[in-house]
């Protein structure tokens, strides 16, 4: 009998900084980078970051929801960014950084909805959440350089996450 597995797309600025904190996580098959929400079919990089495409970096998560489910996710998500940020994320600005949360389904969106309400009630921010919630469309797989690119350029990935790894320690640890 095959496994019933699920579907999120989570954009938070650079879809470099987002693939290592899904990828430690038990019930996650599989996380790639790419690019969604936007009117090309089957952009590239360079197209994306002209800012013409209307895409945002993003990653694709298979997940197996009796091991993980949906808001575990989105929980982790708000984690790796800064909600109160629409035009970009830390040193990544524009609309092709801007924070969604995709939903494939009624439940996910409420999930996502509910989830947004509570981080604002909390008080963790001074300024409202503003990361966008929006139906899943067409998720467009990165070249492949830009896949597991925290493992296969290290040094490259740490200088250009510092100003995000600093926002994080200070507002979610």
């Amino acid at each position: 009998m095959e496994k019933h597995l699920e579907r999120a797309i989570f954009a938070g600025g650079c879809f470099w900084c987002m693939v290592q904190p899904f990828e430690e996580q038990a019930g996650i098959l599989s996380v790639r980078s790419g690019y969604t929400g936007g009117h090309v079919p089957n952009p590239t990089y360079e197209q994306v970051c002209a800012k013409t495409t209307g895409h945002t970096e993003a990653v694709e998560i298979i997940f197996d929801p009796d091991q993980i489910s949906f808001a575990d996710l989105v929980e982790l998500y708000w984690a790796q960014t800064d909600p109160t940020d629409a035009f970009g994320q830390f040193e990544d600005r524009g609309d092709n950084y801007r924070p969604v949360i995709y939903y494939f389904n009624q439940e996910q969106k409420r999930i996502a909805e509910q989830s947004k309400a509570n981080l604002g009630a909390s008080g963790r921010f001074d300024k409202p959440i503003v990361t966008s919630i929006q139906a899943a469309c067409d998720f467009y797989p990165a070249e492949d350089y830009h896949q597991g690119f925290y493992r296969n350029n290290p040094e490259r990935y740490a200088r250009s996450s510092q100003i995000r790894h600093a926002f994080l320690e200070e507002n979610w640890k």
